[in-house]
């Protein structure tokens, strides 16, 4: 796993520096609904139930979100998310990932973490035709069903790149769109500590954070940013779990 490690650096030395203000803004130009207004929506037919362990109306909830695994760090860090009592949202990629580490994607479902989509090989939607979006988006969804018995439901475009056709795709293959709002840039160092400090910096109430468990930095921060957010006083939730009582729609882009 090393080899794919060092050659999805090399990607984002070369790809996602070129887009860099698409990716730190989260997307390429789309609206995106935050999560307090798809609870809004979702509010008027649930009474004062609770959603699960937390209702995100009432507490201050935030959501990690990890790209492009499974890989060879991504035992340690579900290791660390089970010690912590922290659910998790996984967007995987297909090949040699999902297809390398089967048994990960199945302990990340069997351990309460949101199962979901970046695509099979990493391709900008953008950049390509219909058939290829749809084969980007219906391979992993296929194989994640296999392996857990239950097919994803959202999905991150690689770089928060996405458009019109993306979205109609999307919303074809039953597929929501999520990007994020808070960034460590984690491919590109690997101090754990910086990480960390760029996390906390930018984590406020409804955050999803974007980190990458394929870095060698980033697994090793995790505990700290755990902990610093706990201290802080927040909750934390899966995707889904954020926008309850209200509930991702295909097609639709969420931040």
């Amino acid at each position: 796993m090393k080899n794919t490690g060092t050659g999805f650096r090399r990607f984002g030395v070369l790809a996602v520096t070129a887009a860099l203000a698409a990716a730190l803004s989260g997307c390429s130009g789309p609206d995106a609904t935050a999560p307090s207004a798809v609870r809004a929506q979702g509010a008027a037919g649930t009474q004062a139930a609770r959603i699960g362990v937390a209702d995100c109306r009432e507490v201050k909830c935030i959501a990690l979100t990890f790209d492009a695994g499974p890989s060879e760090h991504s035992a340690r860090l579900l290791d660390i998310l089970k010690e912590k009592q922290v659910p998790a949202t996984f967007f995987l990629l297909g090949e040699r990932h999902i297809e390398k580490y089967p048994e990960l994607v199945r302990r990340m479902a069997d351990e309460g973490h949101e199962v979901a989509s970046h695509t099979w090989d990493h391709k900008i939607l953008t950049e390509l035709s219909p058939e290829r979006i749809r084969e980007e988006l219906r391979r992993p969804s296929e194989e994640i069903e296999r392996l857990t018995g239950r097919r994803p439901t959202l999905m991150r475009p690689p770089q928060g790149r996405t458009n019109d056709t993306v979205h109609e795709i999307s919303r074809e293959l039953g597929l929501s769109e999520v990007l994020w709002s808070v960034t460590a840039k984690d491919y590109a160092t690997t101090d754990p500590a910086l990480i960390t400090r760029r996390v906390l910096a930018q984590s406020s109430r409804d955050g999803i954070i974007l980190l990458h468990d394929i870095y060698d930095g980033t697994v090793p921060a995790v505990p700290g940013i755990i902990d610093a957010l706990k201290e802080r006083g927040f909750v934390f939730v899966t995707v889904p779990h954020l926008l309850a009582p209200g509930k991702a729609e295909p097609g639709e882009v969420y931040r």
